[in-house]
């Protein structure tokens, strides 16, 4: 290897007896010593346990940079014979190579013990200011796709109509089965738990009352939403970071596309149309389970599961059902589209934030159900 005339470089040889001769020339000092540094690493990783020579008649000057390099190439080669050594070293520069040699082992340091009540408080600092400003770009991430959506009100034209009823498919008929089994069976299991505990009072009767308003304003809709942003949430996340991934949005951004237009609307507004399908057919699947359980633990006949629940269940519990599914479904569709949005380039992005995303839109969608619970309560609704 040859850098320049007066810069440290070496040649290396193999003579016949297995020794390997490496001829140091130049200046090694310092500023000389980074060019050369990784090649010297390479060659004693290539050569351990080898018996080395290092021949320095060639070298001009050298400094303490130059000596440790020269030692620690040195100790990593040699297999530790008479046959390794330095020649050709001037005496002032096998001093400094002697005096160099005790020093080159790693120096022990000790591990840093933070105080944990500073570090635990530096933690919460730390997800108070990230929280913040996730909240901050997720509100800007709304804003844009309010615009958005507000632009294809005036501009009905650019509305992507097939790519919204595919996702309308997608989200809301291939989610029916899993939806309505899972309704049907919360309906079952409210009716049973509530007809054992109503018996001790001889009031199981009012096991209609509990399980259509139960059904019928809260875990109805809930259930689908819940079900959705796991399945739905989840999969807006990971379709749109693929393509994050593979650059297919810049992409669009060069061909004048809007990613948010294309890609966002329309698994929103499907999401927006569906999700009160869902939840209404959960409802109704939910109403079916509880009165099953009720004929056959309880012997209420469906005729009188009807009556009673056509005189004490009141419509509204029904419209309040209803009236907050497309709430749920915008927040769980933009959630998923923006932290799609937000994949880096790496498939462990991509997984953290699909498994964000699903956390965040069940959160929202408990907060948003209780902020609910408690609007009407006090609208007496």
């Amino acid at each position: 290897m040859t850098m320049t005339d007066s810069a440290a470089h070496f040649d290396i040889d193999l003579a016949s007896d297995g020794l390997l001769r490496l001829k140091a020339f130049g200046d090694w000092r310092a500023r000389y010593m980074k060019p050369i540094d990784a090649a010297l690493r390479d060659f004693a990783d290539d050569s351990v346990g080898r018996d080395i020579i290092i021949d320095m008649s060639g070298v001009a000057r050298l400094d303490t940079a130059g000596a440790m390099v020269l030692q620690r190439t040195f100790q990593a080669c040699q297999n530790r014979t008479v046959n390794s050594k330095f020649i050709g070293a001037h005496d002032a520069h096998a001093e400094l190579l002697r005096q160099i040699e005790s020093h080159l082992a790693p120096c022990h340091v000790e591990p840093f013990h933070r105080n944990a009540f500073l570090k635990m408080t530096e933690r919460l600092g730390e997800g108070v200011v990230n929280a913040t400003r996730a909240m901050l770009e997720l509100w800007d991430f709304i804003g844009h796709t309010l615009v958005s959506g507000a632009k294809l009100i005036v501009r009905p034209a650019r509305m992507r109509w097939r790519a919204t009823v595919h996702h309308m498919e997608e989200t809301g008929l291939d989610a029916m089965p899993i939806v309505g089994l899972m309704s049907f069976l919360i309906g079952a299991v409210i009716a049973f738990m509530g007809a054992k505990i109503l018996r001790l009072f001889n009031a199981e009767i009012l096991t209609v009352q509990l399980v259509g308003i139960a059904v019928l304003r809260e875990f109805g809709v809930l259930l689908a939403a819940i079900l959705v942003a796991g399945r739905s949430g989840s999969a807006f996340t990971a379709q749109i970071g693929s393509m994050k991934l593979r650059e297919e949005i810049d992409a669009m951004r060069v061909l004048g596309l809007e990613p948010i237009e294309v890609l966002v609307l329309p698994r929103v507004i499907a999401l927006i149309i569906m999700l009160p399908v869902l939840a209404f057919c959960a409802a109704m699947l939910g109403l079916v389970g509880g009165g099953l359980v009720s004929w056959l633990v309880m012997d209420i006949p469906p005729a009188l599961f009807m009556a009673q629940f056509e005189e004490n269940i009141g419509i509204n519990n029904f419209y309040v059902g209803l009236i907050k599914a497309p709430f749920f479904a915008f927040v769980i569709a933009v959630i998923g589209c923006f932290q799609g949005m937000e994949v880096e380039g790496s498939a462990e992005s991509l997984g953290q934030r699909t498994t964000l995303s699903v956390v965040q839109a069940l959160f929202l969608v408990i907060v948003m159900d209780a902020f609910f619970a408690m609007f009407f309560l006090e609208i007496d609704y």
